[in-house]
């Protein structure tokens, strides 16, 4: 019974301990998660705004002022940009991202016989996954914790358009977490190349809804030219997408892993009350036999 008792004792400081980092772990994703959640909240009507122009333009605008803006016949080829994080202990994060973005190639592949898929990957964690499933990764971005600069992504989006641009990709397509608050991420794709006028805008923060408006009727006017000024936007703004997809993926990554790590606090806090209920019961059938065997051994000196 006393080695019972031990080993109970034992475990509990293990417990213990697992919850000392969990905790720690918790407290260090609630601070990159605010700062993330700043970020967010700071570019997203920006961005929100100027894709809706982008696509506006794409509706209203020739395309022949700018290769970006053509409509193509072929549908073959796709690039996917993944949004993953680097690390685990962020619950169900990657796992519903990669799900999502596995089951909309795998559409798209049953859709087109001759369909060639690549994957491009932000973030270390989607790996794994996506080579479970046999897609070709062609190239592989370091993503860090709380992106503060939109350069993070350039090379990245210089890639992408290129090789749309040179017929590599007939369409473009990035899979990321939307952030809507600290309980709440929902994976989403969106597609950048060809630009399209139907398309969802990025989430909400705490329930602040924020509905994609109808376009006014605008009339464009281009100066000096519309080709310069389509040069000089388009990649920018498309960089600007691929940017504060990078921010609502952080925030939901921090948010994920805040809120697993609680749930794994608390947890061991359960497991705690239980083992101490059980040391104590044992504890308590230890005093019970020496009392008996004590009263035993009077009974028989008398």
């Amino acid at each position: 019974m006393p080695v019972a008792t031990k080993e109970i004792q034992r475990r509990i400081r293990s417990v213990g301990n697992t919850k000392k980092i969990t905790k720690a772990m918790e407290l260090v994703s609630a601070a990159k998660r605010r700062s993330a959640v700043q970020s967010v909240v700071a570019t997203r009507k920006y961005s929100q705004t100027a894709w809706q122009i982008v696509k506006d333009l794409s509706a209203r605008t020739d395309p022949a002022h700018h290769p970006l803006l053509h409509k193509r016949d072929q549908n073959d080829n796709l690039g996917l940009i993944l949004l993953s994080s680097n690390r685990g202990l962020c619950g169900g994060f990657n796992r519903e991202i990669v799900e999502l973005a596995a089951k909309y190639c795998n559409g798209f592949a049953e859709k087109n016989q001759a369909a060639k898929i690549e994957v491009v990957l932000v973030g270390q964690r989607g790996r794994n996954i996506m080579t479970r499933h046999h897609y070709k990764i062609v190239a592989e971005f370091t993503k860090s914790d709380v992106a503060e600069s939109i350069t993070e992504v350039q090379a990245l989006a210089k890639m992408v358009i290129d090789d749309y641009l040179s017929g590599k990709y007939d369409k473009v397509v990035m899979a990321y977490t939307d952030y809507h608050s600290a309980i709440s991420q929902e994976p989403r794709l969106r597609q950048l190349l060809p630009i399209h006028s139907a398309d969802e805008e990025l989430g909400s923060v705490d329930g602040d809804e924020m509905p994609a408006e109808k376009a006014p009727a605008y009339e464009y006017t281009f100066e000096p030219s519309p080709d310069y000024v389509l040069d000089q936007m388009l990649y920018r703004l498309i960089e600007l997408q691929i940017y504060q997809a990078l921010l609502e993926s952080n925030a939901s990554e921090h948010s994920a892993r805040m809120v697993a790590m609680r749930n794994a606090s608390d947890a061991a806090n359960d497991m705690i009350d239980d083992l101490t209920l059980s040391f104590n019961q044992a504890r308590q059938q230890v005093i019970t036999a020496e009392l008996a065997e004590i009263s035993a051994g009077r009974a028989a000196v008398s």
